[in-house]
């Protein structure tokens, strides 16, 4: 098992050493799902493969093949899906992959524990190698910002990989939560891959009516009933539920193809949200440069671990 190479480290794409696969059930199809990694050539980026379909059809992890969904992140390939892939992206984006073939025989992305860290153990066990490429970010000009005085999201200039959010539930076990990390010396692994998905129990039944969370269960998320946290072991952070948050938008705007370097802010901010701010920045040629990926990038203090954490 091999170091993760932080983000400032060599400036060259990356990929995993050798094939790896799991196992695991689809939280949305309840299917059993088999999920396949492979290495793949500098420039490929990561494309999710429907091993399970006639000619084995890919579907590139970008910005403009994502569906607005509040539930999950969906990509869209002549008419080819590949769902709930936001976790691994995360892990992707944590772990600084930029190349790499995801084989599924199914619909989506298996739910695993409901967290990032099943993906980012695959990963390591994989072990990864650089690639003779520059590694290409999207350095970000000027804010861009979508969503209402409610709920939004944000990008805003600055030097790193920043992400920073707020949730806000009338629950008293999540109130109100806040969180920020920078994407910097393993900061992804040891603050928020663990974070599992949450769901309220009064949804249930409404969501498998829709043919939705068909695979869920407590061993795959955070379950509350109207005053409390149903699983037995508890919560694996005070505030895993904001921390989650942060773990689906990295995911979600992984899919520019590229590390963003800015600030990203999110305020009660979903998947569709974040899919409708990738969509803004990258039609505004404005707002966004390619940049590389340059060795020596350090973490602001204010911009690491908890700001305001409440439970």
């Amino acid at each position: 098992m091999n170091a993760i190479r932080p983000l400032a480290g060599p400036n060259l794409r990356r990929t995993i050493k050798s094939a790896i696969h799991c196992t695991g059930v689809g939280l949305h199809s309840g299917q059993r799902i088999v999920l396949r990694l492979l290495p793949a050539p500098a420039g490929t980026g990561i494309v999710f493969r429907r091993v399970d379909l006639p000619g084995a059809p890919e579907v590139p992890a970008l910005w403009d093949r994502a569906v607005e969904s509040p539930l999950c992140t969906t990509l869209l390939e002549d008419g080819v899906s590949v769902s709930t892939v936001e976790h691994l992206m995360a892990a992707f984006a944590g772990l600084a992959i930029d190349d790499v073939v995801v084989e599924l025989d199914g619909p989506e992305v298996p739910i695993m524990d409901g967290s990032a860290a099943p993906f980012v153990f695959l990963i390591e066990c994989a072990g990864t190698t650089d690639l003779p490429q520059p590694r290409q970010a999207i350095r970000v000009l000027k804010e861009v910002r979508v969503g209402d005085a409610t709920r939004w999201a944000m990008l805003r200039p600055g030097p790193t990989q920043s992400f920073n959010f707020e949730i806000e539930f009338p629950h008293p076990v999540i109130a109100q939560q806040r969180y920020g990390v920078t994407l910097h010396n393993g900061a992804f692994k040891s603050e928020l891959a663990r974070a599992r998905t949450f769901g309220f129990l009064h949804e249930v039944d409404k969501l498998r009516s829709l043919g939705l969370a068909r695979g869920g269960s407590l061993d795959n998320a955070i379950v509350v009933d109207e005053e409390r946290v149903l699983n037995e072991e508890g919560l694996r952070y005070a505030d895993e539920f904001v921390r989650h948050k942060l773990v689906d938008s990295i995911g979600d705007l992984y899919l520019a193809g590229g590390p963003i370097l800015g600030r990203f802010e999110g305020h009660r901010s979903s998947h569709a949200l974040s899919a409708r701010l990738l969509r803004a920045l990258m039609s505004d040629h404005s707002a966004w440069a390619p940049a590389a990926v340059e060795p020596g990038i350090m973490t602001p203090a204010w911009d690491s671990g908890p700001l305001a954490a409440t439970a």
